[in-house]
């Protein structure tokens, strides 16, 4: 065999060889595209269509269902817009800070709805209950890899996942910094992309303080749609900041890795009287709210707390023992 001809030989099997490996690479991709086709038409996966970013839905939900709370609306639904885009450059994450029922765990409940189609049943939702999951202060060491690992297997499932920390407030000091680097701006952080995840962490703490100024407001004379969100978030972050409770101290505040502080306010009369006429019509008391009479809307609310004293204006447990007093007035014999 001449030089030229081995050349040519040599030349040919190699061409031949790149085409075989693109038919294989091309079947073997085109075989993995339909079987995830059939797969996910009865299973969830990590795709469009099972996370579907519904945000008309969201906000006309929001607009229609979270009384009280348009500083929440506005912020929410921004934020997730924005991180939608694509071209985050690190995770979204929402702190959610007030008192007991105010909204916090609707509104993660309404975003979990709108973004995945199975909602808070979707296992790219993960629901963690921080009192239940990690109750011991002495056993952070402990924890600390459990979190991680939580964190790591939830987004290499699907980087889409979003995580729901419930009483942020009540997770022992220094744990929660364990995430810092997942939510840093790393577009690779061992072989995984963390940046579309979405963090969530509600809390009791600041509700005080957002109380507090909500009520200097009310006293001065102020719409409480005139509150905005840089008048709150100073208010909350100190007390996050320095009380001894899950971000005491926190990196994730001091590197500034939280992308939004969003207060929920305490709950004025007419805002839990809507709560009450929803709750009556989900406990099949009434079909619709026209045929809900006034005097029965009243008598559950007057067993309910109010403050200040004699003004009466604020509720105590905002929307939160709404359904068991329902219960109480309307199965009286």
């Amino acid at each position: 065999m001449t030089s030229i001809t081995y050349i040519s030989f040599t030349l040919s099997v190699y061409i031949i060889c790149i085409i075989v490996n693109v038919k294989g690479h091309f079947l073997s991709t085109f075989a993995s595209s339909v079987a995830d086709f059939f797969i996910c038409r009865s299973d969830e996966c990590c795709g469009d269509t099972w996370i579907h970013q519904n945000f008309t839905g969201l906000t006309e939900q929001l607009n229609s269902k979270l009384y009280g709370q348009n500083l929440v609306v506005k912020s929410v639904v921004t934020h997730l817009k924005g991180h939608h885009k694509g071209n985050s450059c690190k995770a979204l994450v929402l702190s959610f800070h007030g008192w007991p029922g105010t909204g916090k765990n609707y509104v993660a409940r309404i975003i979990a709805e709108n973004m995945y189609k199975k909602g808070m049943s979707s296992k790219y939702v993960k629901l963690i209950s921080v009192t239940k999951e990690f109750p011991h202060e002495d056993k952070v060491r402990e924890y600390k890899d459990r979190l991680r690992e939580m964190i790591e297997s939830g987004v290499k499932q699907c980087e889409k996942t979003m995580f729901i920390f419930d009483e942020m407030d009540k997770m022992p000091p220094g744990l929660i910094d364990t995430i810092k680097p997942y939510l840093d701006y790393y577009e690779n952080l061992g072989g995984v992309d963390y940046r579309k995840a979405i963090f969530l962490f509600l809390s009791n703490t600041g509700g005080v303080d957002i109380a507090e100024e909500t009520l200097n407001n009310w006293n001065e004379g102020k719409n409480r749609e005139d509150i905005k969100l840089k008048d709150m978030e100073h208010i909350i972050q100190k007390p996050a900041l320095n009380l001894k409770s899950g971000l005491w101290h926190s990196e994730l505040i001091t590197k500034h890795m939280i992308t939004a502080y969003i207060p929920f306010l305490p709950l004025e009369r007419k805002h839990v009287k809507e709560c009450i006429r929803d709750g009556l019509i989900a406990g099949g008391y009434y079909k619709k709210r026209s045929e809900i009479p006034e005097f029965k809307v009243s008598e559950i609310l007057e067993e309910l707390t109010f403050y200040p004293e004699g003004a009466g204006i604020f509720s105590a447990t905002g929307c939160k023992r709404v359904v068991e007093k329902i219960d109480y007035v309307m199965l009286d014999v």
